[in-house]
């Protein structure tokens, strides 16, 4: 019989015979090779070794893992995180004949911790941040465009860093987010500023950023190229730090933010949903939890003990 590491490729192909992109496979290459390294310290290489029991072995060792440098134990997330790739590679074992029976089938996952966003900015301190480029500067213009767009759109760093020229539609004031996660595409409203500073940086700055490669990438850096994710992430979080709000993030923050300020002004998280790319409803409900400004208003209006009466104070 092949051994699980024989097999992997051709669950890999599998993947991208699908559709599934390059980054999906390529996590899931990572994760399962972990698993498969644990594995083979044992012994176990052939797929009909791994039974239920082994797998929760498995599982009791991520529990009792822990990072290197801070000796932190894995959270729950990231727990959960490591086994999906694994169960779902048992599944295709199986699918493919690999195996007459899913040992991975009824083991209980970790519970997913639903972590509210470490920040979020108020609508003052985003407009302090998208201050803080010189928009007299070729780099300052192409700066508050991108601020702009992550304030408006809550789009997430890669979805930013993949968007072409030809995604703006100027007619509409919409971007055509394309292969977002999931491989799902989708429009979302742009905003009349927003659409204003992304013309006038399309129209002023990005032609003098443009090397004699040209790019069809909307974002470039000094030097004329589409900007990496590491440096996009690093760039936002050093403009958010110069603006000195007291607050740190990156691309992520503005996504936060967006979320929570349009729940807060009255849109229906439906919407909020379709704007940030959700699949689950569940997954955009977190951001019900962020938004406190009408249970404040309500908890005023209606607890008896919510008022600070003047005279006993």
């Amino acid at each position: 019989m092949e051994t699980m590491r024989e097999l992997l490729p051709r669950y890999l192909e599998r993947m991208g015979v699908r559709g599934l992109s390059a980054r999906t496979i390529a996590n899931h290459r990572g994760i399962v090779g972990l698993f498969l390294d644990w594995c083979e310290a044992r012994g176990l290489a052939a797929p009909d070794a791994v039974t239920k029991p082994i797998l929760e072995r498995y599982q009791r060792h991520l529990f009792h893992l822990r990072q290197p440098g801070s000796g932190r134990p894995l959270s729950f997330r990231t727990q959960h995180v490591r086994l999906v790739p694994v169960k779902r590679f048992f599944q295709w074992l199986v699918r493919d004949n690999y195996l007459p029976s899913n040992p991975a089938s009824d083991l209980e996952m970790p519970k997913r911790e639903r972590r509210l966003p470490k920040a979020v900015l108020s609508a003052d301190e985003a407009e302090a941040v998208l201050a803080v480029p010189d928009v007299e500067e070729p780099l300052g213009l192409r700066d508050r465009a991108l601020l702009e767009v992550l304030y408006a759109t809550g789009l997430r760093r890669s979805e930013v860093r993949a968007l072409s020229v030809f995604d703006v539609d100027r007619g509409r004031g919409t971007l055509t987010v394309r292969s977002g996660k999931g491989g799902r595409d989708r429009v979302v409203p742009l905003g009349e500023r927003a659409q204003w500073w992304v013309d006038r940086y399309v129209d002023r700055a990005r032609p003098l950023l443009l090397s004699a490669a040209e790019t069809e990438s909307l974002f470039l850096t000094s030097l004329g190229e589409p900007m990496s994710r590491a440096w996009l992430s690093q760039h936002v979080k050093d403009l958010v730090t110069r603006a000195d709000i007291g607050k740190s993030g990156s691309c992520h923050l503005f996504r936060h933010t967006m979320a929570t300020l349009m729940l807060e002004n009255g849109a229906d998280i439906r919407h909020v949903q379709e704007m940030l790319g959700h699949v689950q409803l569940a997954t955009t409900e977190i951001y019900t939890h962020v938004s406190v400004r009408h249970l404040q208003e309500v908890h005023a209006r209606t607890h008896p003990g919510a008022k600070l009466r003047r005279s006993s104070a």
